[in-house]
């Protein structure tokens, strides 16, 4: 990989940005393979544990940020695995449920504390401040790339509006 600087500030800052996010992406892909999960895969069974709500296909999309249709094949991938299931919609629930197998409920703990000491591990070269400060930066881009989806940032309705999420 390249170390370089453009003359225009504004792309140095994006090729940093998107270099961080493939190098952090690769390494918690290497850690959670030896589980024979992806990152994706891991984030759905960490939300069908610890989501506080009904797991939909359409709260994974909203959860990953992603389109329901990678979801949808992401679930069918999963469900080929023995790794979720899928509740169809019933009587009193206008909605598919995603629920993890027995096999996953064993590979859900060991990986969750493997990417949690992985952020942990990548976040350890910042102080408290510094990381307060880059995710104020972060947000602003964020929110600018949202800007251009027309899309709003919003509170989950599940989450405690107000209060942070205890992992």
């Amino acid at each position: 990989m390249y170390e370089f600087e453009f003359a225009e500030s504004a792309f140095t800052t994006f090729a940093m940005l998107r270099q961080a996010w493939t190098a952090v992406n690769k390494a918690s892909e290497g850690k959670v393979a030896k589980l024979g999960l992806t990152p994706e895969k891991l984030a759905v069974l960490w939300a069908c544990r610890d989501f506080p709500g009904t797991v939909t296909p359409a709260e994974i999309a909203r959860l990953l940020f992603r389109e329901n249709q990678s979801i949808a094949g992401l679930l069918n991938r999963m469900e080929k695995e023995g790794l979720v299931k899928r509740i169809p919609k019933r009587k009193g629930k206008p909605y598919t449920e995603i629920k993890m197998t027995p096999k996953a409920q064993q590979l859900v703990g060991p990986g969750v504390e493997m990417m949690k000491e992985l952020i942990r591990d990548f976040a350890s070269g910042l102080t408290a401040e510094q990381q307060e400060q880059l995710r104020k930066l972060v947000r602003v881009m964020r929110d600018k790339g949202l800007e251009y989806l027309y899309i709003e940032p919003s509170q989950s309705t599940c989450a405690p509006p107000g209060q942070p999420i205890t992992l």
